[in-house]
């Protein structure tokens, strides 16, 4: 009976590799260094923390340098391809728009908002999107950056009495009450409250997507919820809560506005801005509450982390580097001299220094580091590659961000003037917000959320590396679905005094 079995599970296993024979050509011949073992691939290479998680996506990456700016990698029997080369992720990202199935796990929160969604579903959706994202609706939102970033400063004012601060506490509830506010048109106060529900349950459905990720066994949902049934009750608990308190603001918005329509003299002013749940109400007839909720949790979520990470990377930057902060710090003088005005849409295109440190934090610690897309049909690449049908493709911005070809041999190196005196060598050689017709939508709208919370906090605040730190170390970070540093974003903070120079 034994022998009958594996003589079924051979045949089985044999039918199946015949099938899918181009698929394991082509591994092979862009094959790593490392062993591919049976069942699981090479995704033993990511069972230590998320350092070491990290650590391993950096070694593929290097190591894909090495072999023309592709690479592969088997988790489970899926083969991944990680992908270093501008030239080769321009064609990738332009013709293959479908992500991976790997996404699939994020729509059991998210559902089908723009960023995981299917082409069918994405395509018209970002049409309906697009025009609210227009400058004129960004400028309106900078008063509302400027006010939390205000809330934000004065709340690490009474921290740094204590000593060394974990910056990400306080970014990204600052990004929090911004993104809410502009999305949804409420006030959270998180940077009063920061213990509330709903960032928690936020937080704990990342936290464990991320550690799923990595581990393909647990890729079926059914699978994952025998084999992790607390994580799983966990997650849907938190998932519930957030559906909840978004549906209540969604049908609270929808009550409102049908109100001012059928009142006469209720139109808002002309100087009055609308938040992007409201555009897109009006933007959208045949939007229900399921694709608002879908679509405002994506901006809400994704808007909330992203620029939270992008500011605190700057601002360890920025600590570990006291002559780019003091250049930052003229350039604002210059803006607004001793003035403790709040910053203006106005004075944002004025920034210029300010914007290439931004740019370099985010080149070499993009929020996203990895991206995915599925092949779901041939794609010839330009180095005689051909991708075949079935596989996925890995486009690592990390790795992108730190290739010397396009960055020269200081790479490594923090430099914000190379966006001041030099042009990319190619447009995807610089992507934190991805690239192509499924790049983020939202890229402007976080740039100007991060240039108005730095200005607020280096005019205010000279910033110091943390206890134990000399500012020569190496920013270590670690693996999630954001890309974050191992020490919390812990830095000191010294108050500036009014007038120095």
């Amino acid at each position: 009976m034994l022998w009958q079995l594996l003589a079924v599970l051979l045949l089985v296993w044999s039918v199946y590799r015949w099938r899918n024979r181009r698929k394991y050509a082509l591994g092979n011949k862009l094959t790593r260094k490392t062993i591919s073992l049976p069942l699981i691939g090479q995704a033993y290479m990511f069972l230590g923390t998320d350092e070491d998680r990290f650590n391993q996506f950096e070694a593929i990456g290097r190591e894909s340098y090495e072999m023309g700016g592709i690479i592969s990698q088997w988790q489970g029997h899926l083969l991944y391809l990680m992908v270093t080369e501008p030239e080769i992720i321009e064609v990738i990202l332009k013709t293959c728009l479908e992500k991976d199935d790997l996404m699939r796990m994020f729509r059991v929160l998210l559902g089908n908002g723009s960023i995981f969604a299917p082409v069918s579903i994405w395509r018209p959706r970002r049409k309906i999107l697009a025009p609210t994202f227009s400058q004129k609706n960004l400028n309106s939102f900078v008063d509302v950056f400027a006010r939390q970033s205000k809330v934000m400063s004065d709340q690490l004012h009474i921290a740094t009495q204590k000593g060394p601060v974990s910056m990400w506490k306080y970014i990204s509830t600052y990004t929090m009450d911004s993104v809410c506010e502009t999305t949804l048109g409420i006030n959270m106060n998180s940077q009063l409250e920061p213990e509330l529900p709903f960032l928690q349950a936020f937080e704990n459905c990342c936290r464990i997507d991320a550690k799923r990720i990595c581990q393909p066994w647990l890729y079926n949902d059914t699978i994952n919820k025998i084999f992790c049934r607390s994580a799983f009750d966990s997650y849907d608990r938190s998932k519930k809560l957030i559906w909840k308190f978004m549906d209540k603001i969604i049908t609270s918005k929808w009550a409102l506005l049908k109100k001012e329509i059928s009142e006469s003299n209720s139109k808002k002013p002309k100087d009055s801005w609308k938040t992007f749940l409201e555009l897109l109400i009006e933007s959208s007839a045949d939007y229900g509450n399921l694709e608002l909720r879908e679509e405002t949790l994506v901006i809400v979520l994704a808007g909330t982390d992203t620029s939270a990470v992008g500011s605190g990377f700057t601002t360890l930057l920025l600590a570990k580097y006291p002559e780019v902060q003091e250049k930052v710090y003229e350039e604002l003088q210059e803006v607004f001299g001793d003035s403790d005005r709040p910053v203006t849409h106005e004075d944002l295109p004025r920034l210029k220094y300010l914007d290439a440190v931004i740019r370099e934090s985010l080149r070499l610690y993009p929020p996203v580091p990895l991206i995915t897309r599925k092949i779901e049909r041939d794609v010839a690449l330009p180095n005689g590659v051909t991708l075949v049908e079935g596989c996925s493709v890995l486009v690592s911005i990390w790795s992108v961000h730190r290739n010397p070809r396009y960055w020269g041999d200081d790479a490594e190196e923090f430099r914000p003037e190379r966006f001041l005196d030099t042009t990319l060598k190619h447009p995807a050689a610089f992507m934190p917000f991805s690239y192509g017709p499924r790049s983020c939508l939202g890229y402007l709208y976080a740039m100007m959320s991060m240039k108005t919370a730095m200005a607020t906090l280096v005019r205010r605040y000279r910033i110091r590396p943390g206890d134990g730190q000399t500012g020569k170390e190496r920013i270590r970070v670690k693996f999630g679905i954001m890309l974050k540093p191992v020490n919390e974003f812990i830095v000191k903070l010294e108050p500036r005094t009014k007038g120095e120079k």
